[in-house]
């Protein structure tokens, strides 16, 4: 079991760095929806402040997006994905390990980005700490949610909009307490509260979301 894990987490580590379009291109594409956002609200900086907890959630959920589709693609066109679905190991487990791995390079990635464009939009230095940990979490969360319309879709050729249909609505909540945990350190508020909410809903991902994107390989491989 162990060498197995060891296995996996080596494989989907090499291919990460062999293929860094996957994770650059959701990186330059948050990067792109923050910096044109102000250019059609103009430069007030009190009202780009007041929009920002909203803005950098809703291009960080996107950015996500965009780099969920093909996240089992591969594995499924070169025939990975059916030696998975046949190992003795718990496909929920060799999952979870490819899905961190996967957050590893993109969800971390569009973290340590998300500062920079807090403050060219006004954030408060104070807020920084909290936004970081609510991002931290709630990427994770998103990543692991996502997982499963990516599971789901795996068969199909155009997927994509499936995919956001599928994942959305599932997401939402994340999505909600990452506003207003960034829009309470915004204005000095206790933060501490929507955190356990995030890290609640993020080790109910961790619990369940593997064990929902098996299933879902098994009936997208089928497909």
């Amino acid at each position: 079991m162990i060498a197995a894990c060891l296995a996996v987490l080596q494989r989907e580590w090499r291919l990460a760095c062999r293929r860094p379009a996957q994770w650059l291109i959701p990186l330059a594409f948050h990067a792109l929806i923050v910096t044109l956002f102000p250019l059609a609200l103009g430069p007030d900086g009190r009202q780009l402040a007041l929009l920002a907890p909203g803005l950098l959630w809703i291009a960080l959920l996107l950015a996500l997006l965009l780099g969920q589709e093909g996240l089992f693609r591969s594995d499924w066109q070169d025939g990975s994905l059916e030696l998975w679905l046949l190992a003795p190991q718990p496909l929920a487990l060799l999952v979870l390990l490819k899905l961190l791995v996967h957050w590893c390079f993109s969800g971390l990635a569009l973290v340590a980005l998300t500062p920079l464009l807090a403050l060219m939009l006004g954030l408060p230095a104070a807020a920084l700490p909290a936004m970081l940990a609510a991002l931290t979490l709630g990427s994770l969360a998103l990543t692991l949610i996502g997982a499963i319309g990516a599971a789901l879709t795996v068969g199909l050729a155009r997927g994509g909009l499936l995919l956001a249909l599928l994942n959305l609505p599932l997401q939402i909540p994340v999505l909600i307490l990452g506003t207003l945990s960034l829009d309470a350190a915004r204005n000095g508020l206790p933060v501490t509260g929507y955190l356990l909410w995030l890290g609640c809903l993020t080790l109910l991902a961790l619990t369940l979301a593997p064990l929902a994107v098996a299933a879902g390989l098994r009936i997208g491989a089928a497909q």
